[in-house]
């Protein structure tokens, strides 16, 4: 397929809602995934929303076996969600983590996220997909969801001073990684 361009913050097709996707099992579904996944390996990412590559639908991918990005992170399973909906667990409250994100490069932050969530949507054929998650496959699944509300993840942040470069912050990390 094909590596598309993403989108930088700044530019206004990152701050619009994402409409339903309403067509499933596709050829045109089917080639916006795979320039997805093609796109999120270039890039050396963990997800992908489809309105960072300037598509306005309710579709995120994510998943890694290991990360150079995130190289103490669990692996998380690959995953394809359209339609959205995330439940927090509030019991089980929130923590704060280091987040980077492709269309914002260069830049870390940290951000709070919820522990635990529930996750549900459907998979590119229309079937159910109903999850549990916690630690960083939560937080994984958050941040790319927070894409289809046309929100990116330093305006969750509480604390703009824990926002740096990540070449500063991870001087150990490959300069590349956050690009």
């Amino acid at each position: 397929m094909s590596v598309r361009e993403i989108l930088k913050m700044g530019d206004a097709r990152l701050l619009r809602v994402a409409q339903p996707v309403s067509a499933f099992d596709t050829p045109e579904l089917h080639t916006l995934i795979a320039d997805m996944r093609d796109t999120m390996a270039a890039a050396g990412g963990v997800g992908l929303a489809a309105p960072q590559i300037g598509v306005d639908l309710q579709l995120v991918i994510f998943g890694f076996e290991r990360s150079a990005r995130y190289p103490d992170a669990a692996p998380v399973p690959s995953t394809v969600l359209l339609n959205p909906v995330i439940t927090p667990d509030e019991s089980a409250g929130e923590e704060d983590g280091w987040e980077g994100c492709l269309s914002v490069p260069g830049l870390r932050g940290q951000v709070p996220r919820w522990k635990r969530i529930r996750y549900q949507g459907v998979d590119p054929q229309g079937q159910p997909i109903d999850r549990w998650a916690e630690g960083f496959h939560a937080r994984v699944v958050q941040h790319e969801c927070d894409h289809l509300i046309g929100r990116l993840y330093p305006t969750r942040m509480r604390d703009l001073r824990l926002l740096g470069f990540t070449s500063v912050l991870f001087p150990g990390l490959d300069p590349a990684s956050d690009d």
